[in-house]
């Protein structure tokens, strides 16, 4: 079975659609997958990893118009037809949709083999945050509304939705009214050998080794909740020694950040090392003594995981992280770390407090979390849905 997955960017990287193909061929099915090139530098087909890679050059004016893709048809418009000759060169008998930017090109060829369509977070929530959306000209032409109309459009007519977590599935359900089966979860987990597949890089390691290292891998824009971690840091410093709150990673508004931190005089005990290869991913988990994810309440953080947490919990660090619905929910059950109320400052500092004082503690919970990602909730478990329905559709079709 030939199955097309249709992504409208580079690849690689993209681990969530390389970790899906990948699967999927190992299972024993045909992955082609439709891709973007914004440089004009990459090969129009290659394979890796056993996929079959087609790419199609991608203009600067036809990327920036993405942004608008559900306000005008233009962006639609020339994606349509370049799935259409992908569709017709590999004689598909299924499309896998990542995402929703480009599902609309995909549902208006109104193909007759079954779609899949894979959303990789709730855009049209997330996009609320963004920060193109609170100045002109996005917030006078780009609309939320108008994403989430789509959005539940193409939900309906696909053959099959995919999502990340279980809130996600719920959410659709009592939204859309849709049927629970016709939603296949398959979450951002890391594989079972994820440890194993990592290198330490022993500068970072030796640089930070004598200190008390608070972590947090990932984007940093302000909903992601960094603020709290920074607000915290004059009790915590006073209390603990060497402690130091290491941030991995960038975002646009990061000056909001190190302003916070001059004007709070922790430019001592805060580290901006700014983005970084995610082969080093593992050094700085690997040093760290307690690892955080303060994400903000709302719907999109409420219903998806930060992919951070199952890499934290698969080199056995403890976590801290804010109540939102899924990754408080994943982090108590695996018993893997203390959960406080989003923003809020006071419980967080009460959580850091509580590890820092208890070594044995953090080593408990760090072991569960570990055993958890490499016993139970790992990629190789979660994603037997996504195999089960494509061979249950392949001896329906074929």
């Amino acid at each position: 079975m030939r199955i097309g997955m249709i992504l409208d960017g580079v690849f690689p990287p993209d681990p969530r659609v390389e970790n899906e193909a990948v699967t999927l061929i190992e299972a024993g099915f045909e992955v082609y997958l439709f891709c973007l090139d914004y440089t004009g530098d990459l090969a129009e087909s290659e394979v890796i990893q056993g996929i079959e890679v087609r790419r199609r050059y991608c203009k600067p004016l036809v990327y920036k118009l993405s942004a608008w893709a559900y306000t005008f048809p233009f962006y639609h418009r020339v994606t349509k037809r370049w799935i259409q000759e992908f569709i017709t060169d590999n004689a598909l008998d299924a499309i896998h949709v990542h995402d929703l930017q480009i599902a609309r090109a995909v549902f208006e060829l109104k193909v007759l083999v079954p779609i899949v369509l894979d959303l990789h977070e709730n855009r049209p929530e997330i996009m609320k945050f963004y920060g193109h959306l609170q100045k002109f000209p996005g917030k006078q032409t780009i609309f939320p509304s108008r994403w989430e109309k789509f959005e539940s459009k193409y939900i309906r007519q696909s053959t099959r939705t995919v999502v990340v977590t279980e809130e996600a599935k719920q959410y659709y359900v009592d939204k859309l009214g849709v049927d629970a089966d016709k939603i296949i979860v398959v979450p951002n987990t890391v594989r079972a050998a994820f440890r194993e597949e990592m290198n330490n890089d022993r500068s970072i390691i030796k640089r930070l080794q004598d200190q008390f290292v608070i972590l947090y891998v990932g984007d940093t824009g302000l909903r992601r909740g960094l603020l709290t971690a920074i607000d915290a840091m004059p009790e915590l410093s006073a209390s603990i020694p060497k402690v130091r709150l290491v941030i991995v990673g960038k975002n646009k508004t990061d000056d909001v950040l190190k302003s916070r931190v001059k004007a709070l005089g922790m430019e001592n005990f805060v580290d901006f090392e700014g983005w970084k290869d995610f082969t080093l991913f593992q050094s700085y988990i690997t040093v760290s003594d307690i690892c955080i994810s303060p994400l903000h309440r709302n719907i999109h953080h409420d219903t998806t995981y930060a992919n951070k947490i199952f890499q934290y919990m698969a080199f056995a660090k403890p976590l801290v992280v804010s109540d939102c619905l899924s990754q408080e929910a994943v982090v108590e059950k695996a018993q893997s770390g203390l959960v406080h109320e989003a923003e809020n400052v006071a419980e967080y500092t009460r959580c850091i407090l509580e590890l820092e004082a208890h070594a044995k503690r953090r080593a408990e919970l760090g072991a569960n979390g570990k055993r958890f990602v490499s016993e139970v909730y790992n990629w190789e478990t979660t994603s037997q849905g996504l195999i089960n329905y494509y061979k249950q559709l392949e001896e329906d079709v074929i």
